[in-house]
């Protein structure tokens, strides 16, 4: 099993944490608190690698850093949309799986720009996440229609762009440095939302516990797939299975927040196993003969 499906698999891991909190935590604050609160769960991500040593790729390490900066930028407006979906009336599980489609602008900036090329099952397991990830999606024609999910959006194509960023910046940063500058990104983004506005003295501490999980699973998730990028992965594959963190989060609303699963869900979580298989083959490398 190639390492880079390791740290992806841990992406998905974390995110479909992720959107589970982001649930829980939107029924008590907007979404503008709920941004700028998780970034606290962000620092012990971020301190941890200012103290690990990093292996620095030869690249041009500014244009590096500006990239992953930039890839910060935009995931955290991608994040405040997202919440502001889930405070809209959307079901949680129909924005969770709706946002996840982001990999489609990613693919197309892959292939069109790095040219990336896959293999024939490989094509056929992004082709297989598309359709899981469908499934977990609109249940009818009419909600497709809803205004949260005009505003679900807005996330598809900021976090697409941003997947592609970090992707980019892995070729002139390791990917401990490009996580770092990743997530200094969202600390202007706290303050301006703090300041456009501000905390009320009535947060609970159940609040702020989930706004840290929140931050810190988000930041962990990142940080995996920017590892993930860093083995030499195709941003083309790497992205579509990140964004099968459903598979994830629908199991943990089924068993611990007593939600039902529908045939649709079923249909989703199958397709998503079977492209999880077929993204991760890679044709063995044809050896060299010796002279």
């Amino acid at each position: 099993m190639p390492p880079w499906f390791i740290f992806t698999a841990l992406a998905v891991f974390c995110w479909g944490l992720w959107a589970v909190i982001s649930k829980l935590l939107g029924e008590s604050i907007t979404a503008a608190q709920s941004q700028a609160l998780s970034t606290l769960g962000l620092l012990p991500v971020m301190l941890a690698l200012m103290r690990n040593p990093q292996r620095i790729p030869s690249g041009n390490r500014c244009r590096g850093r500006v990239i992953s900066f930039v890839a910060g930028l935009l995931s955290a407006l991608g994040n405040l949309a997202y919440y502001q979906a889930l405070n809209s009336g959307g079901k949680a599980a129909t924005v969770v799986s709706l946002t996840a489609m982001y990999p489609l602008v990613t693919i197309a900036l892959a292939v069109g720009l790095l040219h990336e090329r896959l293999n024939l099952i490989q094509r056929c397991g992004i082709v297989l996440s598309l359709v899981s990830i469908y499934f977990f999606n609109i249940p009818n024609v009419q909600s497709a229609l809803n205004p949260f999910l005009i505003v679900a959006m807005i996330p598809i194509l900021l976090w697409g762009v941003s997947a592609f960023l970090q992707k980019l910046s892995t070729r002139d940063l390791s990917g401990e440095a490009s996580a770092l500058w990743f997530l200094l990104a969202f600390l202007p983004v706290a303050g301006c939302l703090l300041w456009y506005q501000p905390l009320s003295e009535s947060i609970s501490v159940r609040t702020w516990l989930l706004a840290i999980g929140l931050g810190l699973f988000f930041s962990l998730g990142n940080y995996a797939m920017l590892l993930a990028f860093a083995k030499n992965g195709k941003a083309s594959i790497i992205v579509p299975l990140s964004g099968l963190y459903p598979i994830v989060s629908v199991p943990i609303a089924i068993l611990f927040l007593g939600e039902k699963i529908n045939s649709r869900e079923t249909a989703g979580i199958v397709f998503a196993l079977l492209s999880v298989a077929a993204l991760s083959y890679e044709k063995p490398s044809i050896p060299t003969p010796a002279p």
